[in-house]
């Protein structure tokens, strides 16, 4: 199954999305606030999804494993 790989492919996007905006903002807070928030409240979201999406695939992998069991 992907959804391992993607999931943390997502994971590993979302993390560097919000570290790069994080900077950005460090460097001139008040270049673009509102849009840096923006960025970082959708990489947070993007995180979040990820995060769903792997707990979805470990409880089927388990749940096939308790049928094949």
């Amino acid at each position: 199954m992907q959804a391992f790989p993607i999931a943390a492919a997502g994971i590993a996007a979302a993390t560097d999305r919000f570290a790069a905006s994080a900077a950005r903002t460090a460097r001139d807070p008040l270049a673009d606030l509102a849009g840096e928030t923006v960025e970082r409240m959708g990489a947070e979201t993007a995180l979040k999804a990820n995060v769903a999406v792997l707990k979805t695939a470990d409880e089927m992998y388990g749940s096939l494993l308790d049928i094949l069991a």
